[in-house]
């Protein structure tokens, strides 16, 4: 029969548990293309045609509102964070691909985008205010008469 001191035991259970969260391959999540920055390079200006982006990427993502010439294409991948970041989800990359093609259906100009250079959006911290959902003064009082009658106001 096989004796282990609860010393051993200790250390093993801590051992193992910390050999659990080592991982070989990083743990990512990816939404879009995969590989957008190198099948951006193969793409070449005033070459490459319509035909030749679907083959390479597919379908667009999105084409622009005022252009059907103008194709987009996205890439996100999140990984998991460090121990200090307590395994929260964190923005690895995130590029996006903007085409723009001539009439004939021709590469005109290419653009990438990349968590670094987007712009990071302000909100303001101003409250409009909403006439619409204002309470009315039947709505008000009747409202205070089903507190009363519930018993949440205590006098």
């Amino acid at each position: 029969m096989f004796i282990v001191k609860r010393k051993h035991l200790l250390i093993f259970t801590i051992f193992f548990l910390l050999l659990q969260n080592c991982q070989l391959k990083e743990p990512t999540k990816t939404h879009g293309i995969n590989y957008l920055q190198n099948k951006y390079k193969i793409l070449e200006v005033d070459k490459t045609n319509s035909n030749d982006v679907l083959n390479i990427l597919g379908t667009p993502h999105t084409k622009s509102l005022k252009n059907d010439n103008t194709w987009i294409y996205f890439e996100r991948t999140l990984t998991r964070g460090e121990m200090h970041k307590f395994g929260k989800n964190v923005l690895k990359s995130n590029n996006v691909l903007e085409i723009k093609f001539n009439n004939v259906g021709i590469i005109k100009s290419k653009k990438i985008y990349n968590k670094d250079n987007m712009v990071k959006v302000k909100y303001s911290d101003l409250e409009t205010q909403n006439s619409v959902s204002k309470k009315s003064f039947i709505n008000g009082f009747l409202q205070s008469v089903r507190e009363k009658m519930y018993g949440k106001n205590k006098f």
